[in-house]
């Protein structure tokens, strides 16, 4: 992630001086063309790994829930015992 915002801040700037100095047409076109595709490639990446932390939060919960019934299994066979 760091260096999808790193691509982005250094063409950030190199827009910045192509308007400062009027470098030229063709570089303002394959710089907005970049930008474009590392803001979209930092959009999908965003929502995969949001999705992917919900899938692991969902499992580990469900992890959890499993622990839980397999200790209240453990103290009712204790229990049902006495």
């Amino acid at each position: 992630m760091y260096v999808w915002c790193a691509i982005l801040f250094c063409l950030g700037i190199l827009a910045f001086l192509d308007t400062i100095f009027n470098m030229g047409d063709i570089f303002r076109t394959v710089n907005s063309i970049l930008f474009m595709l590392i803001s979209m490639g930092l959009l999908v990446r965003t929502t995969s790994k949001r999705k992917e932390h919900r899938y692991e939060s969902l499992q580990a919960r469900i992890h959890e829930l499993e622990r839980q019934i397999a200790d209240l299994k453990a103290t009712h066979k204790a229990l049902s015992g006495y």
